[in-house]
């Protein structure tokens, strides 16, 4: 339906999911709803990378028991995370023995994995995929930004990368149904700060979700929620700015993960982001709300920073990117 966007005619359903969260992310509102809560972001490892890892990998192992599924089953693991070479998906794939699609799209993973393991089965090639990312603040941090014994000062526009991994069984059985999929394309407006990724990331959020009701004739009050990944509370304003000045007010139904996913927002300046945010916040709040009748109709249009600490050495500014799947109860 249009140039970007699918719309699949046998509606892929999510079977199950399952979330795992660190310390901080656990004492906000998706606390009660996560698999399991981490007293220690290590999780029993000696490194933040191994802790990131074995969070994936019980997200994964977890969906496929929530499911009611065995390990055979799983046709395809579409998954990856934020880390060089994304070696916490790729790690913990050579646990499972299953067939691998590693995939990068930085914060927009995980629409991005529902979109292509829900294109795998509408065709009919695949009968059930895994769909699993996660992300860790400690490996991230350092990754891109400062080693952490350093104890740098975070600016008031910088967000919290979240420590949590989450896990989606998707197959052709259920009610909770991923009908299309809109893929999104490079938007770069010149940002050059890597501690400001909402306002990176705000127009790429713009251009999939306008393009997405356009091609799909909807009006945003389709959905109970237009939810963002991980824009955090300033990148969240600049949506909706950026969007209204385009004659499309989503400022009634939008949320964004980062913005929600802590405790107090004060305290964590903008939030949360990370490949690990949408998929908390929707694979535990958010599905349990349309598992159990809150709501029916959610489109996820999470968004990534494509950059590199090498691009970012080299001046250069940070392209993004945005996928959105629509979710909806059938």
């Amino acid at each position: 339906m249009g140039k970007h966007t699918v719309i699949f005619r046998n509606q892929p359903k999510i079977l199950a999911t399952a979330t795992i969260a660190g310390p901080k992310e656990s004492a906000g509102i998706v606390g009660k709803y996560v698999d399991k809560q981490l007293a220690d972001d290590k999780f029993g490892e000696d490194t933040f990378e191994k802790a990131e890892c074995k969070m994936l990998t019980y997200a994964i192992e977890h969906a496929i028991i929530n499911a009611g599924l065995e390990r055979e089953q799983i046709d395809v693991l579409v998954s990856g995370d934020l880390l060089n070479q994304i070696i916490s998906a790729s790690f913990a794939a050579r646990d499972f023995n299953i067939p691998f699609l590693g995939v990068y799209g930085a914060c927009s993973t995980l629409a991005e994995a529902l979109a292509i393991g829900a294109s795998l089965i509408d065709s009919g090639y695949l009968k059930h995929v895994m769909a699993a990312t996660g992300s860790h603040f400690s490996t991230a941090e350092r990754q891109y930004r400062y080693p952490l014994e350093l104890g740098c000062t975070r600016p008031p526009q910088a967000q919290w990368t979240v420590t949590g991994a989450g896990g989606f069984v998707l197959g052709k059985e259920g009610d909770i149904a991923i009908t299309s999929a809109t893929f999104g394309k490079v938007v770069d407006y010149g940002i050059t700060d890597v501690n400001n990724m909402g306002a990176a990331m705000a127009p790429a959020a713009r251009d999939t979700i306008l393009t997405h009701l356009k091609e799909t004739g909807r009006d945003p009050s389709y959905y109970d929620l237009i939810v963002t990944g991980d824009l955090g509370a300033l990148g969240s304003r600049i949506l909706k700015d950026l969007t209204w000045e385009k004659g499309v007010d989503i400022g009634k139904n939008h949320v964004d993960c980062g913005e929600i996913v802590y405790k107090v927002i004060e305290d964590e300046f903008q939030g949360g982001s990370g490949a690990g945010c949408s998929a908390l916040v929707f694979g535990s709040y958010l599905f349990d709300k349309l598992r159990h009748g809150g709501l029916r109709r959610i489109l996820l249009a999470a968004t990534g920073a494509l950059l590199s600490t090498v691009s970012s050495a080299q001046g250069e500014s940070i392209p993004c990117i945005c996928h959105a799947v629509s979710v909806e109860v059938v």
